[in-house]
């Protein structure tokens, strides 16, 4: 338990990106919403919202029913994220979810001129060439994808916020490569 207290206090240590919360970023999230949230969603948003505004690392875990909102509030995040001139990369742990979170994901926030790619193992080699290109570039501002994240060769330009969706199926190992950051946190 003391080790794991000390990693956690060399992870809070950290450097983080202080994101601003103004009134451009709160109006980006209430256009992209398709309905009110409730009051549960907005109190996780605020607690979320508020740590995003500090600069130090981030870690927390959003848990709730199927249903419950989960995905509009990780939406929410990266859509400040974004909005705060980053790029947000969310990994699932199947093709399947990851594309489910594509799909929802362009359907809110595309028409509002948000940029989503999807990467996944099993496209083919020339989407997967014109997926890095864009991440390279900044040309996408959200990437969903799976395993097929933590590559060698993906890049994500000015990466501020990292979701992972069901992180217990991942390794720790892959989460900290998703994040380029160290082990030893």
């Amino acid at each position: 338990e003391l080790g794991l207290e000390l990693k956690r206090q060399r992870m809070r240590a950290r450097p983080g990106i202080p994101f601003a919360l103004n009134a451009r970023v709160r109006e980006a999230i209430k256009r992209f919403l398709p309905f009110r949230p409730t009051e549960a969603q907005k109190r996780v948003l605020k607690e979320i919202a508020a740590d995003m505004q500090q600069a130090s690392l981030m870690r927390r875990l959003l848990q709730g029913d199927v249903g419950s909102g989960k995905t509009l509030v990780a939406l929410a995040a990266a859509v400040i994220a974004i909005e705060n001139g980053y790029h947000v990369a969310m990994m699932a742990p199947t093709e399947i979810l990851a594309a489910q979170h594509y799909i929802s994901a362009r359907h809110l926030l595309e028409p509002l001129g948000y940029r989503i790619v999807l990467l996944t193992g099993s496209l083919d080699d020339s989407s997967k060439r014109q997926v890095h290109r864009h991440l390279a570039q900044g040309n996408a501002q959200l990437v969903i994808g799976t395993h097929a994240l933590i590559e060698a060769k993906v890049e994500v330009d000015r990466i501020g916020l990292v979701i992972v969706d069901e992180q217990h199926r991942f390794g720790v190992m892959q989460r900290f490569r998703l994040m380029k950051t160290d082990t030893d946190c």
